[in-house]
């Protein structure tokens, strides 16, 4: 079989193709002839040595696929040879086939085809939890996105407006921002791009209260950090709650008298732990939201496909913030 490897850490261009024996399942394990692997920011991370898992090399990064059950290991029950699955799987599935642990196997609606399914469970998985879980974000609520055109950041605008909540999207243009006013955002702002000063991140807390109004954003979805963190926390409504979600433009420094002066709360979101400590919850969220997907409420943005030759350009317009929505590299 086919497989993209990272074989030493370095930036996207060091990956490169091999073929490889086909993998066998052990106890409790399956073998999915992959045909589509989503592409996550953690992926261009991962390769880099600079995320939370460092898996030993070679590996192949993609932490979700989508494809059929090939081979079953001793044990498994919950799935059978020929079914449809998404299988989240952490890394690896940047190849034709990969081994993912039975209990990580997900059945999806036929609604979904092979390349959606594998654009959806981390995105929408992580969206969901942080919305639900962490937030708890109620009806008539003001929810505020940041970076709100990628993966993460569309899912919280359309699971925001099922959740019943008024969602100003930010994004850093205006083609961005359409693209979440067209999945139901109702409002939207375009912001700069960083670093920003001290006055630019001032312009930036006006902006943001300008867009959602004099009481402030009741929850902050901030998949961005850097620069952008502060600013958003100034313009946080009494009692908000700031989701950290991720740091795509650095780990940043906040002044925690800022949530003594609003009586807010800064949540973190890391949902990936969150499925290994509470896998029964985790079985609820999904399934409410492929109930979701069955009933046309929600549907992950695929912007553009790659080949396995093509990885490292996709792993490029990841890290270069030129993706909307998801982008899928086609295996299969």
């Amino acid at each position: 079989m086919k497989a993209v490897l990272c074989k030493e850490y370095g930036p996207p261009e060091s990956l490169v193709i091999e073929d490889l024996p086909s993998p066998k399942p052990g106890k409790g394990q399956v073998v999915i002839s992959v045909k589509a692997a989503g592409v996550n920011y953690p992926d261009v991370l991962i390769i880099q040595n600079k995320y939370q898992f460092r898996p030993p090399l070679p590996f192949s990064p993609g932490g979700e696929v989508a494809g059929i059950v090939k081979e079953l290991g001793e044990g498994v029950t919950n799935v059978k040879v020929g079914d449809h699955v998404i299988g989240s799987i952490g890394w690896g599935g940047y190849c034709e086939e990969v081994v993912a642990d039975a209990g990580r196997c997900i059945p999806y609606p036929p609604e979904m085809d092979f390349v959606h399914a594998s654009a959806f469970v981390m995105t929408y998985g992580t969206s969901h939890h942080a919305l639900k879980d962490r937030a708890m974000l109620k009806a008539g609520e003001t929810l505020l996105v940041l970076g709100a055109a990628g993966g993460v950041g569309l899912a919280a605008v359309e699971l925001g407006k099922v959740m019943g909540a008024r969602v100003i999207a930010a994004a850093s243009s205006q083609e961005k921002v359409d693209v979440c006013l067209k999945a139901g955002a109702d409002g939207g702002f375009v912001y700069p791009r960083g670093p920003l000063d001290r006055d630019a991140q001032k312009k930036l807390s006006d902006d943001i209260k300008a867009a959602v109004g004099p009481n402030g954003a009741d929850v902050i979805y901030d998949p961005v950090g850097g620069d952008y963190a502060e600013p958003a926390l100034r313009s946080i409504g009494w009692e908000g709650r700031y989701l950290v979600v991720g740091f795509v433009d650095g780990i940043p420094k906040i002044p925690l008298n800022l949530a003594l002066l609003k009586n807010c709360q800064i949540v973190g979101v890391f949902w990936g732990a969150f499925t290994a400590r509470e896998p029964a919850r985790n079985k609820e969220n999904l399934a409410e939201l492929m109930r979701w997907v069955k009933e046309g409420k929600i549907s992950p943005l695929v912007s553009k496909t790659y080949r396995m030759e093509e990885a490292a350009q996709a792993l490029n317009d990841m890290a270069n913030r030129q993706v909307k929505g998801k982008v899928v590299i086609a295996v299969g």
